[in-house]
């Protein structure tokens, strides 16, 4: 048999203004430039719910209800169900239905989905307990997977994972190190002792999420019927297909006169047509397989770019400056007990604001700046840095209260 697990992850981050050297002391309202529509998180919030998350939300309801065994996975940053309710409550209803039908998995994550892990083991456990406990405010669902941000993965991220008490973990089915290896089955991480492994199949997940539309591939159009023939193959050549992909896929990436919701409708019945064709959760896939191999990852990988690495967030020095000028102030800002301050700081952990100051204009360029509200990464650079350093100035503030602003810089 094949069991197909649709996983799909839904973020939106709180994008920063243009914030120029002499907003420093003056202005601490960091997020959302409200005049510029690029840079608008309620605007973009809202447009994105309208031709994605309402409108797929529907679809999947509708064969939710109709579909016996189908069932979907999510994982949804802390930070656009923040937005969601600030900003589209209909969009939390309609997730809430989806909730409610009782085939539906939420997966944890990082609140802010940020590159916590790689600089603070502590910021990292504190911020996926946050989104844990969000999730089950919300849905009333206790998480039992964990996919770290843009599944940035290897060893050190499962052993962690299964530290704070997860069944399962999600990464990328690289081929540097499967080799041989198919990335249709179950597998153990290296050196953990209960946790699963379930690795994304990314030639049929980017077949969807970013071939879809490509006239000049070979394959298109991609129809349901094609699509499903590609699965049916798999049938005793692995155990399942993980289809891991961004939600915005739908109607976001992919618009909606491509045919993509079409495609979304029909390939459920046309995966039904093969009778060992089932579909199943995150974690019903980690618990109905035994682990058929050890995978060992030594290295960082992630979904991201070409390379499937870290360099789409952290190649430059740009961006390596800002990370660590970032996490020198976390011990400071967190024991400052000021709740603004700390929300204001982990809003800039979240990963995307170094994903646009990428300078990689080669194959994956286009990607880069399609995602980005900046008009360059040095503007996104700059911004950041003039934030940091208004942040550092609310420290010291903090601290030593009685001291002005004038004292405080000589």
């Amino acid at each position: 048999m094949a069991a197909i697990v649709f996983y799909f992850h839904v973020h939106q981050p709180y994008r920063i203004k243009p914030y120029g050297l002499f907003s420093i002391g003056e202005d601490r309202s960091y997020f959302d430039g409200h005049n510029i529509d690029r840079l608008n998180n309620r605007k973009i919030l809202q447009k994105v719910a309208g031709k994605c998350y309402l409108p797929v939300n529907g679809i999947l309801l509708e064969l939710l209800k109709k579909i016996d065994d189908f069932k979907v996975s999510f994982s949804i940053s802390g930070v656009v169900l923040d937005q969601f309710s600030e900003f589209a409550p209909e969009v939390l209803d309609s997730f809430r239905a989806l909730a409610a039908t009782g085939k539906v998995e939420f997966l944890s994550e990082t609140y802010y989905h940020s590159l916590a892990f790689l600089y603070s083991r502590d910021e990292f456990a504190r911020q996926v307990e946050k989104h844990r406990k969000k999730i089950k405010e919300l849905f009333g669902y206790e998480t039992k997977a964990f996919r770290n941000t843009e599944l940035i993965y290897n060893n050190e991220v499962a052993a962690e994972a299964e530290r704070l008490g997860f069944d399962t973990i999600l990464a990328e089915g690289v081929e540097r190190y499967l080799g041989w290896k198919s990335p249709n089955f179950v597998y153990r991480p290296k050196g953990t002792k209960k946790i699963k492994l379930l690795l994304k199949n990314y030639k049929l997940s980017d077949d969807i999420a970013f071939r879809f539309s490509e006239r000049s591939w070979s394959e298109w159009p991609l129809t349901s019927e094609k699509y499903a023939q590609w699965i049916n193959a798999i049938n005793g050549n692995g155990y399942l297909v993980n289809l891991f992909m961004d939600y915005e896929t739908f109607g976001e990436h992919q618009w909606e006169d491509t045919g993509i919701f079409d495609f979304m409708r029909a390939l459920p019945f046309e995966l039904k047509k093969h009778p060992d064709n089932t579909f199943m959760t995150v974690s019903e896939a980690a618990e109905s397989f035994p682990p058929q191999d050890e995978i060992d990852m030594p290295d960082l990988t992630s979904w991201a770019d070409l390379e499937r690495d870290l360099s789409a967030w952290l190649s430059n020095a740009m961006q390596q400056n800002a990370a660590y000028s970032l996490f020198d102030l976390e011990k400071k800002v967190i024991n400052s007990g000021d709740d603004g301050l700390i929300e204001d700081w982990r809003r800039l952990t979240t990963s995307d604001h170094f994903y646009y100051m990428c300078t990689k204009w080669f194959a994956d360029g286009d990607v880069h700046k399609y995602f980005s509200p900046n008009e360059s990464p040095y503007e996104a650079y700059v911004h950041y840095m003039n934030v940091l350093h208004d942040m550092r100035q609310r420290v010291y503030d903090i601290k030593e209260p009685n001291l002005t602003r004038s004292t405080a810089h000589e």
